[in-house]
Order: structure tokens, then sequence, then C-alpha cells
């Protein structure tokens, strides 16, 4: 098992997540964060950090469709070991559904 980050991130990538990592497995993108599932150890404790409520294991079925994204993107995007600053309409796009459409494939910073 490991832990996949869903489009809930998309738009909000808050990244209280990265704070608590401790293998910093985190990879930012332009508007959301990514897991490497290579990298990740499944402690779980970013999981409950997320005020978006976008990461999930990847047993669960909102993850499944994320999981390979994650890969993929995980190898594309800089690594990020430090929270950053969310971007400012980051409330304004907190619970929206269907953000998938909004993905950015480009890498973050």
């Amino acid at each position: 098992m490991t832990y996949v980050v869903t489009e809930n991130c998309i738009k909000c990538k808050y990244m209280d997540c990265v704070e608590v990592c401790p293998v910093d497995c985190f990879y930012e993108g332009e508007n959301m964060l990514v897991i490497n599932p290579d990298e990740c150890i499944d402690c779980g404790v970013c999981e409950p950090e997320c005020p978006a409520e976008a990461i999930f294991p990847d047993t669960e079925p909102v993850a499944a469709d994320w999981a390979e994204q994650n890969r993929e993107y995980a190898v594309k995007w800089p690594n990020i070991t430090r929270k950053g600053e969310p971007p400012a309409d980051a409330d304004e796009w907190k619970g929206v559904p269907d953000k998938a459409k909004l993905l950015s494939p480009n890498p973050g910073r």
C-alpha cells in the first residue's frame, strides 16, 4: 500500500502534508502535489494533515484513478520538502468537485 494525492488537491495545494512527511516523497506540480509511490513508506501521517482531504491509501476506490498519475508526475516534477504558500484562492477551490480537467502537467516552481 502507498498513499495517493487525488483531484481534491488541484488548485488548493495547501502543502501541510509536505511538512510531516518523514521521507520527502512529495513532488510539486503547478497546481497540485503528488506522492512518489516508490518512496512512500505508508506511514499515513500526511493523510490527516491535508485540509483539502485529497490524500488516500491506494486501496481506496477514490485513489485508484490517481495512483498512476502520482507515479507519472513524481518523476517529472521537482521534489518538495518544505511547506510553501498555497495559492491565494485555495480556500475557494477547496471542496469543488470534478477538478481533474484543471490539472496542469507543468512542474511547480
